[in-house]
């Protein structure tokens, strides 16, 4: 069934198939760019701004695609967005969730699902994370998955964003790559794997069987060792320490403190690194913002 309203066409439901609005779709995006400033979204203004929000450019890179394809979704042209890329709009517009759950619907898909195993991240933690580029700062999912990671978060972690399947989780890699403990202080390593066992543990009473942790301790049992010993153990409430020591690749040791803010809606939390100022760490942090900044280039 078809409708119009203020002159504009509706695409409906039809047997409980959703279609695409593209009027109402490119009207909501129009709307929501308008109403962000750059401040907003972590971009510097400029001096030669005329646009009353961001530009279409500006939301393009933020979501990760290309202005022509962004501009036909407000143009009312192009083929229907895939449920990916509409994902990757809400993100880059700072939408809340029940934002982001609209503009699937008039994209014609049905919204993802709330809570722990979504992937969205809350605008007010965004909000957040945007103002934090010169620190070492990453958001993360209850598993452990990073979601974002600032400059300086890559330089001292390596990029963690890209990774796929059960290698997303902190948790499985520290049992199944090498790699990964090779960025921590050794004399740290026990105590650390204590405490990835026993988070898993507790987000899995928590979630229960068949939820995504459940598939990844089932692996973990399968793959490690020394996680089945642990699992076995039954610890639960071992927390990491304040001060971590990670250990870079070019500049050796460095000793920062770990503060996190959580998102109790989505279960994610905002990690942020400092270091003492004035110590050893802090300069070397300041070295690694050079080095990350010539890595990018």
């Amino acid at each position: 069934m078809r409708g119009d309203i203020r002159g504009r066409q509706v695409s409906r439901s039809e047997g409980g198939r959703m279609e695409i609005d593209r009027g109402g779709l490119a009207e909501f995006l129009r709307r929501r760019r308008e109403a962000l400033q750059p401040d907003d979204v972590g971009l510097p203004r400029g001096q030669r701004r005329r646009t009353s929000g961001l530009r279409r450019e500006e939301v393009a890179a933020l979501s990760h695609m290309s202005t022509d394809y962004y501009s036909r979704l407000e143009q009312e042209r192009g083929p229907q967005p895939s449920e990916g890329m509409i994902a990757s709009i809400a993100q880059g517009l700072h939408l809340s969730l029940d934002e982001r759950d609209h503009l699937f619907r008039l994209a014609g898909h049905q919204p993802p699902p709330r809570g722990a195993s979504s992937d969205h991240i809350g605008p007010g933690l965004l909000r957040i994370f945007d103002r934090l580029q010169d620190t070492p700062a990453e958001i993360v999912t209850e598993l452990g998955e990073t979601l974002r990671q600032t400059p300086l978060g890559v330089a001292l972690s390596g990029d963690l964003t890209g990774l796929s399947g059960p290698a997303r989780s902190i948790g499985y890699r520290w049992f199944t790559d090498p790699g990964t403990r090779r960025r921590y202080d050794p004399a740290d390593h026990a105590h650390l794997g204590r405490v990835f066992a026993s988070g898993l543990r507790e987000v899995v009473t928590l979630r229960g069987p068949g939820s995504r942790a459940a598939k990844l301790v089932e692996s973990l049992l399968g793959e490690s060792a020394e996680f089945r010993a642990l699992w076995e153990t039954h610890e639960v409430g071992v927390r990491p320490a304040e001060v971590k020591h990670f250990v870079h690749p070019e500049l050796g040791g460095l000793e920062v403190s770990c503060q996190s803010l959580v998102d109790p809606v989505e279960s994610h939390a905002l990690l942020v690194y400092t270091a003492v100022p004035g110590s050893e760490s802090a300069e070397k942090l300041q070295l690694l913002s050079v080095l990350g900044a010539q890595a990018l280039s």
